[in-house]
């Protein structure tokens, strides 16, 4: 238990270390023990309690939820002040409902309410654990390198890196609290504590779009914040339990699918579904480290991991099809609108609302199979976005530019990244990695259990993918050249170790997901429903096998295509043909008319067709029009 402890209780402490510490070489060095220590102590649990795991009550909880409550006024009050100052009624309407809810309840109905297990390290909440430890580690040794050249880039910007150093490291503490906690109360503050880390973040620039883009993430996430805070007064009032284990294991009536109904409205926010993904786009403004941390690996993981928690109360209820409807739109619309991105984080934004999509679709479905999915989606997301968002903010930070067009030189400027980078891709799209097995077995599953909609949404979701990961690898390999004279800093020790390591994380994910099938997913799947569970693929799928053998050798095959050819004796140089007379240095040519015009190449972005506009004001209509149906269907089912 100590252990255990000491992983939420240490980022804490680095936390306010390295925000008390302003000297620069004694800050970083703090950052970069403070990353090895938590990734040790993560490494630590995850494998204390792997095999056992660990179900307990904490002593003195008394203390704790007083403490709690204090910090819960304090930030209340602050949200609410900042909600009048900054003329957001409806931010400070949610703040003050939520806290007069929580008050309500903590003084007038949770006396004599016990919770018989505060704290649960299952074969979940270590995936989890291992995702925000590692992953979040990296990060932060990352973001020290990364904000050197942030800010040689970004002069008009003011430097507070102990600010955002400090608060990475308490979202860190905030995210193994919410993943560990099966106490209501605890999760919820831990909830609240990874929005306000978000809203500091998005905000760190103090533009006027930071500040705005900032104050809509708030809102959004304290409006689910307030879903939530009811589902709690629901449950506690109702069935006198305050425990997430004793929930799931109730049975579907309709007092109970209220409550899970409200913890997915708050999973939705937080996960950035339609209709409440504009947080999560406005959130690119932030460094690349916050994009990485809050907005792509972890703190989106919350909602999905928290609507995996509820699986064994949705699937053919009236809160599991609403969230699973929700979550095929959000899929699809995004994939769609992604397309015609050419901002490099947008791209990563959009997919990220995504692939969250599909995961909730996984979990709400609520089948063994489908769950299965879930999980593998959540790790091989977490480690491929992350390594896709710290590997584009160091393209930034080279190319000065993060438009997809302009990567065509990355080759020519920094090899070792563009390498990266392609693996990044290719784990989000292509076999043998997860990501793909993932999304096989989710169709199987969505055809085993007779959701044909949801088949024919993925099929076209996932063309939507290729299409443009398929546009952005291609820019990668284009073998363009940089400009004469252009000068490109390189990157920092600091931020190549996290995006190699990752990368090589990675490419593991290509043989792992057998073991993490044998050892993680089907223990967990056999003790939420108590009956043994099949591994979806396996070892003896004969033909699935041979193929993942060719695709890991093409895998092996694929960079000798960019190994140097001067060796070879005999080989002839030729002139690219350009639609015209090329003028002999492969960039201009002469076309019609004798004139002289530069060869340009460019990606097909349908504007048009896939804007954001268009499909986003429709998507978000429909996603209304659903959630609101769930709740006049769960009233109906109530008053009845």
């Amino acid at each position: 238990m100590s252990l255990i402890m000491l992983l939420i209780l240490f980022p804490f402490i680095t936390s306010v270390l390295v925000y008390v510490i302003r000297e620069e070489h004694t800050r970083n060095a703090i950052m970069r023990i403070g990353a090895a220590i938590t990734a040790v102590l993560t490494l630590a649990a995850a494998f204390r309690f792997f095999g056992a795991g660990l179900r307990v009550s904490v002593g003195g909880t008394e203390v704790i939820d007083i403490c709690i409550l204090i910090v819960e006024v304090c930030l209340a009050a602050y949200i609410i002040m900042t909600g009048i100052r900054e003329r957001k009624y409806l931010l400070s309407f949610f703040s003050a409902i939520q806290i007069v809810l929580i008050l309500w309840f903590e003084f007038t109905q949770k006396k004599g309410i016990e919770t018989g297990t505060d704290i649960i390290v299952d074969k979940l909440s270590s995936v989890m654990i291992l995702i925000v430890g590692i992953i979040g580690s990296l990060i932060c040794l990352y973001a020290v390198g990364y904000m050197k050249s942030y800010h040689v880039h970004h002069s008009e910007v003011k430097e507070r890196k102990s600010f955002f150093f400090a608060v990475l490291f308490l979202f860190l503490s905030a995210m193994f609290g919410l993943v560990l906690s099966n106490n209501l109360m605890w999760m919820y503050f831990c909830w609240e504590i990874t929005t306000f880390c978000s809203y500091l973040l998005i905000g760190y620039t103090r533009t006027e779009e930071a500040k705005n883009n900032s104050l809509r993430a708030l809102t959004i996430n304290v409006g689910g914040g307030l879903a939530f805070a009811g589902a709690i007064v629901i449950v506690g009032t109702n069935f006198h339990i305050m425990e997430l284990s004793a929930l799931t294991a109730k049975r579907p009536v309709p007092l109970v699918l209220a409550a899970v109904f409200l913890l997915c409205v708050a999973a939705l926010t937080k996960s950035a579904q339609l209709p409440f993904s504009s947080w999560l786009l406005g959130a690119m403004v932030a460094p690349t480290p916050s994009s990485a941390l809050l907005h792509s690996a972890t703190m989106v993981k919350a909602g999905v991991y928290l609507i995996i928690r509820l699986a064994p109360l949705l699937g053919e209820t009236v809160a599991g099809r609403i969230i699973t409807l929700v979550g095929a739109v959000t899929f699809l619309a995004c994939s769609l609108m992604a397309i015609s991105q050419r901002d490099a984080k947008k791209v990563l934004a959009y997919s990220t609302i995504a692939n969250l999509g599909l995961i909730v679709i996984c979990a709400s479905v609520g089948t063994r199979e489908s769950i299965w999915a879930a999980i593998l989606l959540v790790i091989f997301h977490a480690v491929s976005k992350s390594l896709l968002f710290l590997s584009v903010g160091s393209i930034e930070n080279e190319l000065g530019s993060r438009n997809v067009e302009n990567m065509d030189i990355l080759m020519d400027v920094s090899r070792k990244l563009a390498v990266c980078m392609i693996i990044g891709i290719s784990g989000m799209f292509l076999a043998p990695f997860g990501m793909l097995i993932s999304k096989w077995v989710a169709m199987k599953s969505f055809i085993d259990s007779k959701n044909i909609l949801i088949v024919v949404i993925l099929a076209y979701g996932s063309a939507a993918t290729l299409f443009y990961w398929g546009k952005w690898l291609g820019k990668l390999v284009s073998n363009g050249h940089p400009k004469k004279g252009e000068q490109h800093p390189g990157l920092h020790l600091d931020e190549k170790i996290p995006i190699i390591i990752q990368a090589v994380i990675v490419l593991l994910s290509c043989v792992a997901y057998p073991v993490i099938s044998k050892y993680v997913l089907i223990p967990y799947l056999q003790d939420t429903f108590g009956v043994a569970a099949v591994i979806p693929i396996g070892a003896g799928d004969q033909t699935l096998m041979i193929l993942m053998v060719v695709m890991i050798s093409l895998l092996i095959l694929v960079p000798l295509g960019y190994a140097p050819t001067s060796f070879l004796k005999k080989r002839r140089t030729t002139p690219i043909y350009m639609a015209g007379e090329n003028s002999g240095d492969n960039k201009n040519f002469v076309g019609s008319g004798g004139v002289k015009r530069k060869s340009e190449m460019s990606n097909w972005y349908m504007e048009g067709i896939f804007g954001s506009k268009r499909i986003g004001f429709w998507s978000n209509i429909i996603s209304i029009v659903l959630l609101c149906a769930g709740v006049i269907l769960l009233i109906g089912r109530w008053a009845s």
